[in-house]
């Protein structure tokens, strides 16, 4: 348990700090002009861009799985290049031409503003799926050589960049709020991505003095792809449900209000999603040969869980809801207030966030990735189909419709995985008992 901790805990450090980003860039653009409007547009750039990079983001578990010699190493870093490439483009796509606007101002139905100024954000966005994809590559090389605190350090050095990035503009550029925020997180990335790529020299050097061994040389584009299909698939789903839910909400009761607080809500649950999302890594180095570590995983997963959507609680449902939404997060306090129902609903997302990933690592591990789509796909579809439930039989807001089906669409994919690794643990038991009858 002590050397899972060890272990987990540069990595908790690493999406804590990656949480933070956004309440810090929501306080920054609230305490501009026309908080609403930037809030709004900051918000739909940002899920695009979640959506956008979303093929790359699991890169960093493929990396942990695969890169163990220097032969796997070169292989799956010119996947990583071709697929940057691709995504870089749609970026650029969406951004340079009038698509995003159809969709924003004639489909969703926002003011042309908030469109117009959202399209802008996304342009300042482009470096941000590319470099993403660079650093979270060269992030799994360091954690699959077990140097987790580097990955960290870089971490902070985002944050430090962002953070720096964002005050300059707010205090000396006329930059609207939305454009602040997306300018401050490219720079950030960007640095971060050259910082974990020098950091990683010692890895990289250590894993091309490895003989490549046999599963390596079976290692092909095609084998990766196999491999990686599903992990993208099941990213590009749990991202492309953001601006789902976006576009939902600015169709039901009070949208612009709704608009503005989603992306401040989920700011402050992604704080302790972090704790849980930062534990599949761990697991997939962990679990060892035949799963010998898969109780005391299994221990420390449960108590994480508890732990997480304990703290969040006791936020959601106190005084310390409207002290977060009003004094932090700089909303004014009729957003302050209309944000509190949303967060109480949420405040167990992140037990099943830890629930979900610890189901996920013991597929990635036994290098089944298909059920993990499957899974991703049903809660996708039980999110939709809540969030319409909500917003035109029960007339909910988008944002307390949004809430609600985010956490049903969440339980039901962590059941369907818990039913997949039973039936596979069955399997495994059933084949050693056929194997022992002589």
């Amino acid at each position: 348990m002590k050397r899972i901790f060890h272990f987990w805990l540069p990595l908790a450090s690493t999406w804590i700090m990656m949480s933070v980003e956004g309440p810090l860039l929501a306080a920054v653009i609230a305490r501009l002009g026309d908080a609403k409007t930037n809030l709004a547009a900051y918000g739909l750039a940002f899920a695009v861009a979640l959506v956008v990079e979303s093929p790359i983001i699991n890169m960093l578990t493929a990396a942990t799985a695969l890169v163990k010699d220097r032969l796997s190493y070169a292989k799956l870093r010119r996947f990583v290049y071709v697929l940057n490439l691709v995504i870089s483009l749609l970026m650029l796509i969406i951004g340079a031409t009038p698509l995003f606007l159809v969709i924003a101002r004639d489909w969703i139905g926002l003011p042309t503003e908030v469109a117009q100024l959202a399209r802008t954000a996304i342009l300042v966005l482009l470096p941000w799926p590319g470099a993403i994809g660079y650093r979270r590559f060269y992030q799994g090389v360091l954690i699959s050589a077990g140097q987790t605190r580097r990955v960290a350090a870089g971490t902070l050095i985002r944050l430090v960049s962002m953070s720096s990035t964002a005050l300059s503009l707010a205090a000396f550029s006329n930059m609207p709020g939305a454009l602040v925020g997306a300018a401050s997180l490219s720079v950030a990335v960007i640095v971060e991505a050259l910082a974990v790529r020098w950091m990683a020299s010692e890895a990289i050097g250590m894993f091309l003095g490895r003989a490549p061994s046999q599963e390596s040389h079976r290692m092909s584009m095609l084998s990766i792809a196999r491999f990686y299909y599903p992990l993208a698939v099941t990213s590009i789903l749990a991202l492309a449900v953001h601006p789902m839910v976006s576009f939902l909400a600015g169709m039901g009761r009070l949208p612009l209000e709704s608009l503005a607080v989603l992306p401040v809500i989920q700011s402050l649950v992604f704080i302790f999603r972090a704790l849980g999302l930062s534990y599949q890594e761990v697991a997939v180095a962990l679990l060892g040969r035949k799963e010998i570590g898969r109780a005391r995983l299994g221990r420390f997963a449960f108590g994480l869980g508890a732990a997480t959507s304990s703290a969040l609680i006791v936020i959601a449902f106190t005084p310390l809801s409207l002290l977060w939404f009003g004094s932090v997060s700089g909303l004014p306090r009729e957003l302050a207030l209309f944000a509190i129902a949303p967060t109480q609903v949420l405040s167990l997302i992140p037990a099943t966030t830890v629930l979900l990933v610890w189901q996920r690592s013991l597929l990635v591990h036994s290098k089944r990735t298909s059920p993990i789509t499957w899974a991703s796909g049903l809660e996708v579809a039980t999110i939709v189909s809540a969030m319409l439930f909500g917003l035109f039989v029960l007339d909910w807001n988008g944002a307390l419709s949004a809430s609600v089906a985010f956490l049903v669409g969440r339980l039901a994919a962590c059941f369907y995985l818990w039913a997949e690794n039973r039936g596979r643990r069955r399997r495994m038991g059933a084949v050693k008992r056929m194997g022992a009858i002589p």
